[in-house]
């Protein structure tokens, strides 16, 4: 009987219900070996850039199951994912399990018929794509290492660098810097609400904005004493072909924009849909369906729409790195919808109605725009741009697409209008906006930074690092991110160079393609940057001084003048006496005060606990700090519930204060990272078994696991 492996239990349990009896499939939930944590000694650099892998803790039952069950199997498939971690996954495991002439496979969409046409054709292991994918550890390790290294020395412990996390955060930094730098020009916007003899409703703009509030004056008064009319009507007729179905990145950019989703959960809930079944593998470059898949998508529009409404349409994708799934993201059926949790369902009609817009014919609009003005042309025109549409085509099944246009109706010029209200609006010009998420996969994809299944993580890297936070959907550089790039832009601008960093990447595409060798692309990267931080370290010295404090400010202690330095809550005053002097306050000007001995030791290491000052209020922690890490639970930040932990069993739920509000954790944090953004209640989930916690006046109590129904039970049926 064939033994047949996966990564994800789910999706064993999927696979399992379709082949049945005839084969043994089994999951090793994710990797099973890895380099080890924080050691750069784990890669040989002399001997070829060889990495030393070891088990991870936790997996030696997996490992010895694998290995018991290839033994009394006749055959041994590999079918972790269909993309380059999917293949050094399958390697680890023939390496960790001493697997005899394992095969691979590939399943693009977890379908019996998917399923039973990739088992048709496996194939050998690809020993490049599997370089490529080490070759990309490696560097990521070795660079973050050194880099991190020395940003702990020049600007604080704990901090970090990567080679793709560092040019991402100088795009959000770059963009912060240019808000900093900008100057606000005052103008006044004029716009007026005018009615058509058919009562239609205009809302027009003027299309001079005054400078000066003696013009705006002028307008307002003028506008108000004269009778107008339509001047001008400009219509032209625009064709609007449908969009590709989603790639990896287009998908996290429209989940983002369309139902708020971050990229990470974006991922999240697509994995779930593919190892259910019910979309094709979600990390892709390319755009193109299958001609079955384009055959069923077609059925369906007719169905829905008329045979008028279908136009076979095959896209091409133009990335030349374009990754190793073969189709776009699709649904694996175009029937009935499936039963899902919210979200998900959410994620899988826009899924679904990408793919159906994508096969139908093209929109037509009448690209419109009115002008207006008095029947003297006494003032500047007041104008409106929108669209009148002719024919829906695809717009039909994807209405969202257009919900930003003005619907207008027809008009001809000399068409006499009333004047019903006019406003005038003080506003200053407003510097560039900040990067939404959507907005910084798309510039990421376009610099050529990092990967589809990358860009996810790079942006939860940043906000864990604290480098970044989020205000509303906004990305913004925090003090500490402004520093550390700040640093790298001044030191190593080849490590926040786009150039550089999409180079490599092309390298390593060219690596798994077979074209370039792994130990001359490492060496040819490493040896100059090696030497350069090792030269930076001696040069440089700290970057956590950022320059003398306005003379207003004294040190609270000792009256010397004060300097601003970086911490870990972000930027403060510090005595320039320091360390002789340890006089602190914050940029307000309110005093810091220092640790303070609580006589208590520490349980871990017996030093002195203090008591200490944080972002979010006072905290008890030991004196040692970073060297010893331990953090009293009992501290007054924390609120005890009364309510046990139902994961570990030992903890309490307790209130804290977290970077975005009130949120409850488990006690016995960090062994239980049990934690949920509400007040729990006591009782248990009837559906799952999680925390229920308190609801709202509109929404019921309901439960902490997202993934749950009864997580929006306002919503079920």
């Amino acid at each position: 009987m064939p033994l047949l492996i996966v990564e994800s239990p789910s999706k064993a349990k999927t696979i399992g219900k379709y082949l049945g009896k005839d084969y043994t499939v089994v999951a090793s939930v994710g990797h099973v070996r890895d380099l080890p944590k924080s050691n750069k000694n784990a890669i040989d650099i002399a001997g070829g850039f060889v990495a030393k892998y070891q088990t991870i803790p936790g997996k030696e039952k997996i490992i010895s199951s694998i290995k018991s069950l290839a033994k009394r199997n006749s055959e041994i498939l590999l079918a972790t994912d269909p993309d380059r971690e999917g293949e050094a996954i399958a390697w680890h495991l023939v390496e960790a399990c001493d697997l005899k002439k394992p095969k691979r496979v590939l399943f693009h969409e977890i379908t019996e018929n998917g399923i039973r046409a990739a088992l048709k054709e496996p194939r050998e292991l690809d020993e490049n794509l599997r370089r490529a994918q080490e070759a990309r550890r490696v560097l990521d390790r070795l660079v973050g290492y050194d880099l991190s290294g020395l940003i702990w020395k020049k600007v604080r412990y704990g901090l970090s660098a990567g080679r793709v996390q560092s040019p991402a955060l100088h795009i959000i930094a770059e963009r912060e810097r240019e808000i900093a730098a900008f100057i606000p020009e005052t103008f006044w916007r004029l716009s007026g609400t005018f009615e058509t003899g058919k009562k239609d409703v205009l809302e027009l703009l003027c299309s001079e904005e005054p400078r000066e509030e003696k013009r705006t004056e002028e307008i307002l008064s003028l506008a108000r004493s004269k009778k107008w009319e339509v001047v001008e009507v400009k219509e032209t007729e625009v064709v609007r072909n449908p969009l590709p179905p989603f790639t990896t990145s287009t998908l996290q950019q429209t989940a983002s924009s369309r139902l708020g989703f971050s990229p990470s959960n974006t991922m999240r809930l697509a994995q779930r849909l593919y190892e259910a079944g019910h979309i094709t593998y979600m990390r892709t470059d390319s755009v193109s369906l299958s001609e079955e898949a384009i055959g069923h998508a077609a059925a369906a529009v007719k169905s829905a729409y008329g045979e008028r409404a279908v136009q076979i349409r095959r896209f091409k994708t133009k990335s030349k790195n374009a990754q190793e799934a073969h189709e776009a993201i699709r649904p694996t059926s175009f029937g009935k919808l499936p039963k899902l949790p919210d979200d998900q369902l959410r994620l899988y009609r826009l899924i679904r109605t990408r793919t159906l817009a994508s096969q139908m014919i093209p929109a037509e609009l009448l690209r419109t725009k009115v002008s207006a003005n008095t029947t003297d042309r006494a003032l500047p025109d007041f104008s409106v741009t929108g669209s009148r549409l002719t024919t829906a085509g695809w717009l039909e099944a994807d209405p969202d697409a257009r919900k930003d246009d003005i619907e207008l109706p027809k008009l001809v010029p000399g068409k006499p209008l009333t004047l019903r209200d006019i406003r005038d609006e003080k506003k200053e010009t407003e510097p560039p906006k900040r990067y939404s998420e959507a907005g910084l996969v798309k510039e990421l994809e376009k610099r050529g930074l990092g990967r589809p299944s990358t860009y996810a993580s790079i942006i939860k890297t940043l906000l864990d690092r604290q480098y970044v936070e989020k205000e509303g959907r906004s990305l913004k550089a925090t003090e500490t991110g402004e520093v550390v790039d700040g640093f790298l832009s001044e030191h190593f601008p080849d490590v926040v160079s786009d150039t550089l960093t999409a180079e490599m990447e092309n390298e390593l595409d060219e690596i798994a393609d077979g074209k370039r060798e792994y130990v001359k692309t490492l060496s040819d990267f490493y040896g100059p940057f090696s030497k350069e931080v090792k030269a930076k370290d001696k040069a440089t010295g700290k970057a956590t001084n950022l320059g003398e404090a306005d003379e207003t400010h004294k040190c609270p202690k000792c009256g010397s003048s004060m300097v601003i330095k970086l911490g870990r809550s972000g930027k403060f005053l510090s005595c320039s006496k320091f360390p002789d002097c340890t006089g602190a306050l914050t940029m307000e000007g309110r005093e810091i005060e220092g640790p303070k001995e609580t006589g208590e030791p520490c349980p871990d290491c017996g030093s002195p606990l203090v008591e200490r000052e944080g972002r979010y209020g006072k905290f008890v922690s030991c004196s040692k700090y970073p060297k010893c890490k331990y953090i009293k639970k009992d501290a007054g930040q924390q609120s005890g519930t009364g309510v046990k932990c139902p994961k570990c069993g030992k903890g309490e739920m307790v209130e804290k204060r977290g970077r975005f509000g009130t949120f409850y954790s488990c006690s016995n944090y960090p062994d239980c990272k049990n934690a949920i953004k509400a007040k729990p209640t006591g009782s248990l989930c009837p559906t799952c078994g999680a925390l229920m916690m308190q609801g709202t006046k509109t929404i019921p109590d309901r439960c902490s696991d997202k993934t749950c129904p009864n997580h929006n039970p306002h919503k079920l049926k």
